[in-house]
């Protein structure tokens, strides 16, 4: 979840201003600074690999339609 997720459901479901969710988050990473590096590069990594899975999937279904239409 990124910060503006984390402040989109804490103002949502827990009445909690973003200001606070936003003072908060960055204390935590100035306390934390290795863990929120490690979390960073961790989201990246899935961010790029939900996108590439994304373009195989749309790849996939293109072949499928041109494959329907020839038939």
């Amino acid at each position: 979840m990124s910060k503006e997720e984390c402040m989109e459901a804490l103002s949502k479901h827990a009445n909690i201003k973003p200001v606070i969710t936003s003072t908060v988050w960055k204390e935590l990473e100035k306390e934390n600074r290795e863990f929120f590096e490690a979390y960073t590069k961790n989201r990246a990594e899935r961010g790029s690999g939900m996108a590439t899975r994304e373009k195989i999937q749309n790849m996939l279904s293109n072949s499928t339609t041109i494959r329907d239409r020839k038939d």
